[in-house]
């Protein structure tokens, strides 16, 4: 069998919490196949942030396999306040928001309410809309509005309690999409080396933008990931997946936004944009959801995980599985084994590669084709910066893992989030056919090709003092 075969190219990242956070739980978790170990700032302190950040960064050594860290900020998020005991709203029930707390009301009314965290709500909403509570568990409609309440009619019951989110479906809500709690955070990651930053709520490319100005200022190469979760971050789809690094399907609080129906839907259409335009996209949210307390996950998960592998999606992710539930390391197993069984399967191959503009991308699109023809072929690359490599994975050859060398850790980590990519360090020699040379090296020594493989390489050499890109076919021997 050849070495490539046992290479899973659907990437892992799974979310830190309490299950996971200890040094000997890393270690299962990376040992067994993780790729990025996402941080939720809507959860975490800097110090807790520090503390796992370094607690990674050692593991990672300790095992000889680098993963990502990804800082998943909160971004704009409206939330009840607090209650001295939870509320059991009664269907049918007036019931109000209050933006400003202590706000008195009309003589002789007894209307219960919760305060909210965001005073402008009054002016974002208006009659008729929809607000959803709790993971849309509660659903209220808007009756009335002056300046300091919001008057509902409870149309879906239940239990409300402290700060518990809320979503308005349709609803474009004026808060900025990095806030000063971001930019806390992230200058703690930035600090301890992240890789990627998750950009929350993100409605337009101009969101996106703004962050980008963000790390610019810093001096920072962390990547940024958009994740689209409402109405307006569907409508402005196409211009978001311009703007950012990578694209997050997530799942959660697009699904309260909007029709359940659309969301397998809104799910194909975001990977397919991402995959037209060359970005690397997530799934996530939900995967497993029922391994936060049973040992299997339910049919339909498998089916589900399965679905996204299908699509060609980059990474699958797991959020509350490895948070909090009792299964973490065995989810990562799940996720591992369903993504290498629907990899081997034939309605994988025969894919045409996409097509992009760009002589050099159409340098690694027929570096694409050659190792779609070629059984149990390779593609190697070199990259500084990260274009070789991201190329040849927007471009999703089938079968040939791309086997990627880069001088930088940073660079390596980023490269774990892309499909098919096995990143490598090494540094580069002065003569290019001496690093095509020590790289062959370098992977018959970690056992990733043999004798007898066939590998595609695409890369630069020097020709009349300058650098021409190039493909050669090599037979490892």
């Amino acid at each position: 069998m050849s070495a490539a075969d046992s290479f899973r190219r659907t990437k892992i990242i799974f979310t830190l919490g309490p299950a996971t956070e200890s040094e000997e739980m890393l270690e299962k978790m990376i040992r067994g196949g993780a790729d990025i170990v996402r941080l939720n700032m809507a959860h975490a302190n800097h110090d807790w942030t520090r503390t796992v950040i370094r607690r990674i960064r050692a593991v990672s050594t300790r095992v000889g396999r680098e993963v990502a860290v990804m800082m998943d900020i909160k971004g704009p998020e409206i939330r009840t306040g607090d209650l001295a005991a939870p509320i059991e709203l009664i269907a049918g029930e007036i019931f109000d928001f209050t933006v400003k707390p202590g706000a008195g009301r009309e003589k002789g009314e007894e209307i219960r309410s919760v305060d909210v965290n965001y005073q402008n709500l009054v002016n974002d909403i208006k009659v008729g809309d929809t607000v959803l509570v709790d993971n849309g568990l509660l659903r209220l409609e808007v009756l009335a509005k002056d300046e300091a309440h919001i008057r509902c009619r409870v149309l879906i019951p239940g239990p409300l309690s402290s700060r518990r989110h809320i979503n308005l479906p349709g609803v474009k809500v004026n808060l900025p999409a990095f806030t000063e709690k971001d930019r806390g955070d992230t200058l703690v990651g930035l600090e301890e080396g992240i890789d990627f930053v998750a950009l929350s709520f993100v409605r337009e490319a101009k969101d996106v933008e703004q962050l980008r100005d963000f790390l610019t200022a810093q001096k920072s190469k962390a990547r940024i990931i958009a994740k689209i979760e409402d109405q307006s971050a569907i409508l402005h789809l196409d211009e978001i997946v311009r703007a950012c690094d990578g694209l997050m399907v997530a799942r959660g609080d697009l699904g309260i936004e909007c029709p359940f129906e659309d969301l397998p839907v809104i799910q194909r259409r975001a990977v397919r944009a991402c995959l037209s335009q060359g970005r690397p996209v997530i799934v996530a949210t939900h995967m497993l959801e029922s391994m936060i307390t049973q040992p299997v996950p339910t049919r339909a998960e498998i089916t589900d995980v399965a679905n996204a592998v299908y699509e060609f999606a980059d990474c699958v992710m797991l959020s509350g599985e490895t948070t909090v539930g009792k299964y973490p390391l065995e989810c990562v197993q799940m996720l591992d084994k369903i993504a290498r069984r629907i990899e081997a399967e034939d309605d994988l191959e025969g894919r045409e590669p996409a097509v992009f503009t760009g002589e050099r991308m159409k340098v690694l699109h027929s570096a694409v084709v050659l190792a779609n023809e070629i059984p149990h072929s390779k593609i190697l690359t070199f990259t500084r910066h990260g274009f070789m490599a991201n190329g040849l994975a927007a471009l999703r050859p089938v079968s040939a893992p791309i086997l990627a060398i880069t001088p930088f850790v940073e660079l390596l980590r980023q490269l774990r989030l892309l499909r098919a990519v096995d990143p490598f360090v090494m540094p580069f020699a002065a003569e290019p056919d001496a690093t095509i040379e020590n790289a062959i090296a370098l992977l018959r020594r970690a056992g990733r090709i043999a004798p007898g493989d066939k590998l595609i390489i695409a890369t630069d050499i020097v020709s009349q003092d300058r650098l021409v890109d190039s493909i050669q076919l090599r037979t490892v021997s």
